[in-house]
C-alpha cells in the first residue's frame, strides 16, 4: 500500500515559483521542499513498480520503503544541481529525472555491493566455461570448427594470462566478462573512471597485439565463432 503521503494534494507551482520558492526564506523553502520530496517519492514508486520487472517480488509497502529513502536523497541532489536547470522542461519532470537516474545508479550499486575482484585472478583457469558464449554462433558447429575453437579459446587465454597484469585482467574481466558497472569496477580499484578508461584501453590493446602475434586478429575470431 502506497504512503498517505503520496496522496496529500500539493501545491502546483511554475519554475520560477519552484526555483523562488527553493532558494527563498526558511519557512517557504521547507513548504517547498517537502512537496519536491512527495513529488519525488511519487515519480521514483512509479518507476520501480512498473518499469523494473526485477522488482517484482517486493510488497507495495517494500517498493514505498525504497521510493521514500530514494526520495530524500534525490531532493539533496536536485537542490544540489538547482544552478544547472535550464527551463527547458516543467521543474518537476527534471527533477524526477535526476531522481530516477539516482535510483537507477543504487540499484546497480546494490546489485553488485558484494561483489569482489579478489577472485579475480590470472593463475589457474583464466576464462569462466560459459566464455565461449559470449561469442554468437547461429549454429552448432562442425567437429573441425569446434576444434579450432577450442584452439582459439586456448590462445585467448594464455594472452589474458601472460600480456596482462593482475591490475588490468582485474579490470578487463570485469567489465568486458562479467559486464560489472564501471563505477563498481572503479572503486573496486581504488581509482576514477578516467584512470579506469586508461586501464582498459591499455589491457585491449596489450591483448589485441598478443593475439595478433599469435596470429588470431580481430576479424578471424568473429567470423570463426559467427559460423
Amino acid at each position: 500500500m502506497l504512503e498517505r503521503s503520496f496522496f496529500i494534494p500539493m501545491t502546483d507551482r511554475s519554475n520560477e515559483q519552484w526555483l523562488a520558492e527553493l532558494t527563498g526564506a526558511p519557512d517557504i523553502q521547507a513548504r517547498a521542499l517537502e512537496d519536491l520530496r512527495q513529488r519525488l517519492q511519487r515519480g521514483i514508486f512509479y518507476y520501480l513498480s512498473r518499469e523494473r520487472s526485477d522488482l517484482a517480488h517486493l510488497s507495495g509497502q517494500e517498493l514505498g520503503q525504497m521510493a521514500e529513502d530514494l526520495a530524500q536523497d534525490a531532493t539533496l541532489r536536485v537542490i544540489d544541481n538547482l544552478d544547472s536547470f535550464r527551463g527547458d522542461s516543467r521543474f518537476t519532470t527534471w527533477a524526477t529525472k535526476i531522481a530516477v537516474r539516482l535510483a537507477i545508479s543504487d540499484l546497480r550499486r546494490s546489485r553488485y555491493k558484494d561483489f569482489s575482484l579478489d577472485g579475480l585472478t590470472a593463475e589457474g583457469e583464466v576464462l569462466p566455461a560459459s566464455t565461449g558464449d559470449a561469442f554468437p554462433a547461429n549454429a552448432a558447429p562442425t567437429p573441425e570448427n569446434a576444434t579450432e575453437r577450442a584452439d582459439v579459446m586456448l590462445k585467448i587465454e594464455r594472452a589474458l594470462r601472460e600480456a596482462l597484469t593482475e591490475r588490468q585482467y582485474q579490470a578487463l574481466s570485469a567489465v568486458a566478462l562479467q559486464d560489472v558497472p564501471l563505477e563498481i569496477v572503479a572503486e573496486r580499484l581504488g581509482t576514477n573512471r578516467n584512470a579506469l578508461y586508461k586501464l582498459l584501453h591499455d589491457a585491449r590493446r596489450k591483448l589485441r597485439q598478443s593475439l595478433e602475434a599469435q596470429g588470431l586478429t580481430t576479424d578471424y575470431m568473429l567470423k570463426l565463432f559467427e559460423e
